[in-house]
């Protein structure tokens, strides 16, 4: 179902939030750009954790703020269909990151989390960092657009030494800076699953590009036996 553009609001979202209780049939609902705030986060939020067809949501362009995302995040705890979940553009911040992060631990089946433009810092990619250490499905991870710097990249590197299932880390325009790319290819060194990391527009020079090279090489060796 796409319901994109049309301004349904909290009101609108507690409807289609107990119809969603009931429903085994839908599998997609685009609710982009529909002045949902936390409220309306609440009902959906609610109704993920007693659907069971539900595969895609998709609220990018909202209002949920960080207490919307206290909703969903518990409510990922409990489901078990829902596959890719965009929270683009609804400004959950820090505190957001952290219940997201919180739901990610006990969740068996969110492969793609989109958080672009969201106001993370380095705090936020910490939870984050500590989820992927305990998460076992998640594939995509994107955080496009937000602040966490060079410490939030070193996190985000930690939780990537112990994390196996992650192949996309998306990380555009985030202030990561030479030693935030070090801290990234620190936590490179062991893991052996992540195909595409995007650090476009990050500050980057020629000590950063080094650095993420050598790792790269030594990777490329261990993926090949020698």
């Amino acid at each position: 179902m796409n319901l994109q553009g049309n301004d349904i609001g909290d009101i609108g979202a507690q409807h289609l939030g107990d119809g969603l209780r009931h429903n085994t049939t839908l599998t997609t609902l685009n609710l982009q750009w529909n002045n949902i705030g936390g409220t309306g986060a609440q009902y959906l939020g609610n109704a993920l954790r007693h659907n069971t067809t539900l595969i895609i949501l998709d609220l990018w362009g909202n209002r949920i703020r960080d207490i919307g995302a206290k909703h969903l995040g518990d409510a990922l705890q409990h489901n078990t269909t829902l596959t890719t979940l965009n929270l683009q553009w609804n400004k959950i911040g820090d505190t957001g990151a952290q219940h997201l992060g919180n739901g990610l631990r006990n969740n068996t089946t969110l492969m793609t989390l989109k958080l672009q433009e969201n106001k993370i810092g380095s705090t936020g990619a910490q939870y984050l960092g500590d989820a992927l250490q305990h998460n076992k499905t998640l594939t995509t991870l994107n955080l496009q657009g937000n602040k966490i710097g060079d410490i939030g990249a070193q996190h985000l590197g930690n939780g990537l030494r112990d994390n196996n299932t992650l192949t996309i880390l998306d990380l555009q325009c985030n202030q990561i800076g030479d030693i935030g790319a070090q801290q990234l290819g620190d936590g490179l060194v062991d893991n052996t699953t992540l195909t595409t990391l995007d650090v476009r527009d990050n500050g980057i020079g020629l000590y950063g590009i080094v650095q993420l090279s050598t790792i790269v090489r030594r990777n490329n060796r261990k993926g090949r036996g020698s």
